[in-house]
């Protein structure tokens, strides 16, 4: 099985010739990045989080970071070295080989459909609630958390429609849903603000420090990061769009480094704004936290338009994952480990078959999953891509230390190691049905893998 060894060349020939335009600059991919990490990490896992750590979600969120923050500039090296689309399955391809990259493409498109998912199920529970506010009649069993999830489907299409569109049209949506998002944010922390206590905060850290499983589920500031971990990354989905980049060596890496920052100042803002403001017993068990906190500091106005904002600009989180995801399906087919069809392109070079499937299947599963199940599951595909993307940094560092790196990882023996370990314990800390649902998809996909790998090889040799 010689095929599982086999490594894709730095910069493949006829690449050029994919039929994806170049039509991305760094402010696009710097929204790109926004858009995708601030959306139900910060609208609504936020509540998620609290309920498993307490106040000492914050540090929950500082760890999970400075975990993406080091991923993040192993990404930024590999991206503006290699500017294909796949993100980390085609590093894996360059850097180590065949067999490992099926893996992470096959754990990329769990992640990316899951992701998917789970912001439309979060999208659902802030238009549930204005629905319920504005008084249709909508039968709760059909609005979140009811029996099919109404609001998470038609959302998880109607995206998908969107993408249809082209690239650029959509990157520009994009673009002006995440400044409504960004004002609604800072308009929170402005009214939250005011009321900040610091009692809220005792007892800090009421469930520990390490992830203890109670009922299932992981408590304690780890329990909590390895699921609030969802809400920071976002910025992998840019190095997806690198052959749609105008000058991908520079604009990647300004868009990865950038919106990073960004967001980390933002999360920090309004998770402190909000466990300041309202004691987290009270806001935890809301799908819509942020809108909860203002309806309790007597703000109904104010609380309503946050969850209009969110209505309106969180889809940006879907149109992003499913833009990526859509572009992991395509590089996986042009290297032939899926069917070559699916790498067929429209003439606004949109990858029309794996764009519609990746809706249909995003669709399917938020209309019938929880938000806390869907975004655990997210997460575990995701540390796999970072740590292969970090081995990749580190391999080529060794195998190739010749290569001309548009950015280079600082302190990278420091950097990319702390990134596979800080993975790999926040794996650790994940759910165990988690951990035994991401091996199963994992043993099926190698399987299907080293089957249909066999069957090409000597199809070839024929």
């Amino acid at each position: 099985m010689n095929f599982m060894t086999r490594r894709k060349p730095l910069v493949p020939a006829g690449q050029t010739g994919s039929g994806l335009k170049k039509s991305l600059g760094w402010p696009h991919l710097m929204a790109l990045g926004v858009g995708a990490i601030i959306g139900t990490g910060i609208y609504t896992l936020t509540g998620v989080a609290a309920g498993l750590a307490g106040p000492a979600v914050v540090l929950s969120f500082a760890i999970a970071g400075a975990v993406c923050a080091c991923a993040a500039l192993c990404y930024a090296e590999m991206a503006s070295l290699t500017p294909q689309a796949g993100s980390a399955y085609t590093y894996s391809y360059v850097a180590v080989g065949e067999a490992l990259a099926w893996v992470i493409g096959w754990s990329l498109i769990l992640e990316y459909t899951l992701v998917c998912s789970a912001v439309s199920v979060g999208w659902s529970g802030y238009a549930s609630g204005l629905i319920r506010q504005a008084g249709w009649g909508v039968p709760d069993s059909l609005l979140a958390g009811g029996a099919v999830d109404v609001p998470a489907i038609f959302i998880a299409l109607a995206v998908t429609g969107v993408l249809l569109a082209g690239t650029r049209e959509s990157a520009t949506l994009n673009f002006i849903l995440v400044i409504i998002k960004m004002i609604a944010l800072a308009a929170f922390v402005a009214l939250a603000l005011p009321s900040f206590d610091l009692a809220h905060f005792q007892p800090f850290a009421p469930f520990g420090f390490g992830a203890t499983d109670i009922d299932g589920k992981k408590f304690g500031v780890m329990g909590a990061a390895a699921i609030i971990f969802f809400a920071f990354y976002g910025f992998d989905a840019i190095s997806t769009a690198a052959e749609e980049a105008k000058n991908p060596k520079r604009d990647l890496t300004i868009g990865i480094i950038g919106s990073m920052v960004i967001c980390t100042l933002v999360y920090v803002g309004v998770a402190a704004a909000a466990l300041g403001a309202v004691h987290f017993t009270l806001f935890a068990p809301s799908p819509e936290p942020l809108a909860f906190v203002l309806k309790s500091l007597n703000h109904p106005a104010a609380a309503a338009l946050i969850g209009m904002a969110a209505v309106v600009a969180m889809p940006t989180v879907i149109m992003v994952f499913m833009f990526g995801q859509s572009r992991v399906f395509f590089a996986m087919a042009r290297d032939g480990l899926l069917p070559h069809r699916l790498s067929t392109v429209n003439k606004r070079g949109v990858p029309v078959a794996v764009t519609v499937l990746t809706g249909l299947v995003a669709a399917v599963i938020s209309g019938l999953m929880p938000l806390d199940a869907i975004a655990s599951l997210a997460n575990a595909g995701t540390l796999a891509a970072f740590i292969a993307t970090a081995i990749a940094v580190m391999v080529l560092r060794r195998r190739s230390p010749e290569l001309e790196r548009p950015f280079v990882t600082p302190l990278v023996w420091l950097i990319a190691p702390a990134t596979v370990l800080g993975c790999a314990y926040l794996f650790t800390s994940l759910q165990l049905r988690t951990i035994e649902f991401f091996v199963i998809w994992n043993v099926i996909g190698f399987a299907i893998y080293a089957i249909s790998g066999t069957l090409r090889e000597k199809a070839a040799q024929a």
